[in-house]
């Protein structure tokens, strides 16, 4: 935690810390710009962890050229065990998840903890995202890549989440290829956990030729397991307490 000094000298607050977990794997080009976001962020202390998941580029290389970024390296193993590791490995008593292909509006952590301040029992706080287009696209490039523009709700990847609350769901499962943010939302939601969504874009996300989703085109069934298994455990739940 840090002192928040006011402008006579006086301590006015104490302001958590948050820890920035970013899992890279191949993504050198883009990753020195997600570090720069999270570095010009208003909200300050901040933590960043850099998580190698094995690439075969120099995207550890790009993390150590950062003072005061701390760099993990695993085998490739996943986005959910790269994000596990960092959390693990946060001293903070906040977390937030970048990917390295995104961007962070400069106020995305003090919009954000500025509803905790107002509400603190909330555990999650979440905002929308902007999709945009890598500049160095070609226009036939960018053709094929929809949605540069459109504005989402981002209640999985934008999210800010107290540390404590993170462990009562526990670590993201690492089973799936994709959507394993997803998974872990929907437990957290079955388990209770008061999220808010803020009113406007904190997150940017690039949309360029090797994006997750196109990467790991032949996984996207994992988001309907995903999908059934929420729904399934629902069903569960409505039942039992139909039979009390």
């Amino acid at each position: 935690m840090s002192d928040v000094t006011g402008p006579d000298g006086s301590v006015a607050e104490t302001a958590p810390l948050v820890s920035v977990v970013i899992p890279v794997y191949n993504c050198e080009a883009y990753l020195a710009e997600a570090l720069d976001s999270v570095l010009a962020q208003t909200y300050r202390p901040v933590e960043i962890i850099v998580v190698d998941d094995g690439s075969s580029d120099r995207s550890a290389s790009v993390a150590a050229r950062y003072s005061g970024v701390r760099c993990l390296t695993q085998p490739h193993a996943g986005a959910g065990a790269a994000r596990n590791l960092g959390a693990a490995s946060a001293s903070g008593s906040f977390l937030a998840f970048l990917d390295a292909d995104d961007l962070w509006v400069s106020d995305k952590l003090e919009s954000q903890m500025a509803a905790f301040r107002a509400s603190p029992a909330l555990d999650m706080v979440s905002g929308y995202v902007r999709q945009f287009h890598s500049p160095e696209l070609g226009a036939d490039v960018k053709a094929r890549l929809a949605g540069a523009g459109t504005v989402l709700p981002g209640h999985v990847h934008t999210m800010l989440v107290k540390r404590s609350s993170f462990g009562r769901v526990g670590p993201l499962p690492t089973h799936w290829r994709l959507g394993e943010f997803i998974d872990w939302y929907a437990t957290a939601k079955e388990l209770g956990l008061n999220c808010v969504l803020v009113p406007k874009v904190v997150t940017l996300r690039r949309l360029h030729g090797s994006n997750m989703g196109i990467r790991e085109r032949d996984a996207r069934a994992d988001y309907l397991k995903i999908l059934k298994g929420v729904l399934d455990r629902r069903r569960r739940g409505a039942a039992q307490q139909d039979a009390t």
